[in-house]
């Protein structure tokens, strides 16, 4: 199972990273507002998060099928995992700018490449532990409940630094 949950995890950076990349221009191709809950519709930060959020988070849909009876802790693995991902991304631009000024954008590619990494090396970890017997449905529920607040958040972002874009009229 060792190998298996390795596959499974690169299997899941690379689809990450494939769909992340695709959700950062899909809007901004398209310009159809029905990608936006999905898709970076600006340059912030914040939804710089939800494209690394939802590509793990349909991918965690997909694998729960394959995964959770033997590991009925399945969706607390995935909203740690996920969680760091998504967290990681603005503790490391927000130091990297603070100790280095603005960052170019290969570095802001790498900070997401980075944290889907990191998320994906803790699931790992944590899979390869041994599982309780119980599972609990309130890991899923907090991610549903974390994707709706991604999708509220693009149509009505709070005033805050966080999801101002910094690239005026950038989409």
């Amino acid at each position: 199972m060792k190998r298996s949950i390795a596959l499974w995890q690169l299997g899941g950076l690379t689809f990450t990273a494939i769909l992340g990349t695709v959700f950062h221009f899909l809007y901004q191709w398209t310009g159809n507002v029905a990608f936006a809950p999905f898709c970076a519709v600006n340059e912030s930060t914040w939804e710089h998060m939800k494209i690394l959020f939802f590509p793990m988070f349909f991918f965690a849909l997909l694998q729960s099928i394959f995964f959770k009876a033997e590991h009925p802790d399945f969706w607390c693995i995935k909203l740690v995992g996920t969680t760091l991902g998504v967290v990681l991304i603005p503790i490391l631009f927000y130091t990297y700018n603070g100790a280095f000024g603005k960052s170019p954008d290969w570095v802001n590619i790498l900070i997401f490449f980075i944290s889907a990494g990191c998320a994906y090396l803790a699931e790992a970890y944590l899979f390869k532990r041994p599982t309780p017997k119980k599972a609990s449905v309130l890991p899923l529920i907090l991610l549903i409940l974390l994707a709706l607040v991604f999708v509220l958040f693009t149509f009505l972002p709070p005033q805050i630094p966080l999801f101002q874009d910094p690239i005026p009229n950038s989409r």
